[in-house]
């Protein structure tokens, strides 16, 4: 029996008995970041040099994990230590008052105080709203219709076109595949952000498809809000499934024999980051291509019409 299925055949009772607060939270934390980044639990295994069967012990809170194999384990899914074990905030007598006043706020009260440090810092989101209404970024995983409805988009706003991950790869000269094999996910970042502030600067008038997992690098994720219109691509996982099937690629789901649990475990790690896009759209909810692209364009063009939207 594997780790996966040890670990959920598990009664409640035993996996409730002796589990610190702390480990089980710390737990969370690591099926959060897996998920967002899109990995299994096999690949951030062999990327952290640990047994797969001491990493599900860890996300079920269930393992003593010393520090040196939280270390490993936050290489591998490249975040910082104190990001894994949550005490971020407490690296400097600024990070606490900060932190202090944000404890409880909402979401709305949140994104307020980040525009604003945007603003403070020259990164404001609305630092020229005619020219961020005029680039159209689109989010969220492969199969939402990002490429097929964002070419048509930009051809009826005689926009540009561009798909950040062919870009990637003509900057990094080699597949996102081989990005990541031959340079690892810190290299890609890289590129994507290359990539992403090249189109922002020569494009005024533009719409981005971006990499599903874009908005699991902060720092290029605000980027993003920061310069573009937002509109998160949204479909139901079978859709998303079905269409990615029949693109005949596999990627994210390559190594798993889950593929449809992998893929919702990933849109819900990434979805508290694509809920920041300016629109929502599903396009599950629309009969075909011809329909969904129609509802789209009337929702864009009123998005980017309406007086500081």
């Amino acid at each position: 029996m594997d780790a996966d299925a040890s670990a959920a055949t598990a009664s409640p009772a035993a996996e409730d008995e002796g589990r610190h607060p702390f480990l089980v939270a710390l737990g969370e934390r690591v099926r959060t970041l897996r998920s967002r980044r899109g990995m299994t639990r096999k690949a951030v295994a062999l990327a952290a040099d640990v047994s797969e069967r001491h990493l599900a012990n860890l996300e079920y809170g269930t393992g003593n994990a010393s520090i040196l194999v939280l270390l490993q384990v936050a290489e591998a899914l490249h975040c910082p230590l104190a990001e894994l074990i949550g005490d971020v905030s407490t690296s400097s007598p600024e990070w606490l008052l900060i932190r202090e006043m944000l404890a409880g706020r909402p979401e709305t009260d949140l994104r307020r105080v980040r525009v604003a440090i945007g603003a403070a810092l020259g990164q404001s989101q609305t630092e020229s709203d005619s020219t961020r209404h005029t680039r159209i970024a689109l989010i969220g995983l492969r199969g939402a219709g990002k490429s097929t409805l964002g070419q048509r988009l930009a051809d009826e706003l005689g926009y540009a076109f561009i798909e950040l991950s062919r870009e990637i790869e003509k900057f990094a000269g080699c597949s996102i595949d081989e990005i990541h094999a031959l340079y690892g996910t810190p290299a890609y970042r890289r590129y994507e952000r290359r990539a992403l502030e090249e189109a922002i600067q020569i494009y005024p008038e533009v719409v981005i498809a971006t990499p599903g997992g874009l908005v699991s690098d902060a720092a290029n994720f605000n980027v993003l809000l920061a310069h573009c219109t937002t509109v998160w691509l949204q479909a139901d996982p079978a859709d998303h499934m079905g269409r990615v099937a029949a693109q005949g690629d596999l990627r994210p789901m390559a190594a798993s024999r889950e593929a449809m649990e992998d893929l919702k475990r990933i849109l819900a790690g990434r979805s508290a980051f694509y809920s920041k896009a300016d629109l929502h759209f599903n396009t599950s909810a629309y009969a075909g291509v011809d329909e969904a692209y129609a509802a789209l364009r009337e929702r864009v063009q009123a998005l980017i019409a309406a007086p500081g939207g």
